[in-house]
């Protein structure tokens, strides 16, 4: 039986893995700026799924593009929406389509891999999102702010002064305070984004009763995970393994 091959799609990044059964496979990731329909059907020729279930936020170009390489490679697509319930979540925002389609994966894949706790699902790409999910899959709403490299990036890019004092390279060292300008930037974008969701975790506390799981995915999760205060835990292939879910949900 050929493989379905589960594919994230974010603004920078493209991750996939293939799903045989059970088993999801090892994931890989790349950018995916400048990429055309030929090298989203290098993908299908490596692996020559039945299929492929995708999350894409990255716009109506590149779907456009993964969608001809499908095609030419016989591969059915199905790109995820985000329905009020699947996979053992309820979405709690009152138009569930907003919800971002990553968000929604991730939530997923938490829950089915801590179904016994709260969650709080942290994201770290380019934006950074937090959403709180119960024990019993139900969403309970999240937050967006920009993520360590965008706060960076808007700082480096809206404030001349500090600009020009941040050429220099970082001092080194540990704790909250840099001694330069770029790693005072630095380190303050990520004990920020640490800071948020530490407060997010303390509200949350009171309405559940208990104190969520933090589950970090994304590529700068390794980064804000040690500044955390809560108990927290990185999870890189998150989105995949909520595809996985709804995979399997699609086929019974």
């Amino acid at each position: 039986m050929r493989p379905t091959l589960l594919v994230d799609i974010g603004n920078t990044r493209i991750k996939w893995a293939a799903l045989a059964g059970t088993r999801l496979g090892k994931g890989r990731a790349a950018v995916h700026s400048g990429w055309g329909p030929g090298d989203y059907a290098r993908l299908f020729a490596a692996r020559a799924p039945e299929r492929a279930v995708v999350a894409s936020v990255a716009g109506a170009r590149v779907n456009r593009a993964f969608a001809a390489a499908a095609r030419r490679s016989a591969v059915a697509v199905h790109f995820v929406t985000v329905p009020r319930r699947a996979g053992g979540v309820t979405v709690g925002y009152v138009e569930p389509w907003r919800l971002g389609v990553d968000r929604f994966a991730a939530v997923i894949g938490a829950h089915e891999m801590f179904d016994a706790l709260p969650v709080c699902v942290v994201g770290v790409g380019t934006a950074m999102t937090i959403d709180l999910v119960g024990a019993d899959g139900r969403h309970r709403g999240g937050v967006i702010v920009p993520a360590p490299h965008l706060m960076v990036a808007s700082l480096l890019s809206h404030t001349h002064g500090i600009r020009r004092r941040a050429r220099g390279g970082a001092a080194g060292g540990r704790g909250i305070f840099g001694r330069s300008t770029r790693e005072a930037i630095e380190r303050g974008s990520r004990y920020a984004a640490a800071a948020l969701v530490d407060r997010a975790v303390e509200e949350a506390s009171g309405p559940l009763g208990r104190e969520p799981l933090v589950v970090l995915t994304g590529g700068d999760a390794g980064a804000v995970l040690p500044l955390l205060r809560s108990r927290g835990v990185a999870v890189p292939d998150l989105v995949l393994r909520g595809l996985a879910v709804l995979s399997r949900e699609m086929t019974r």
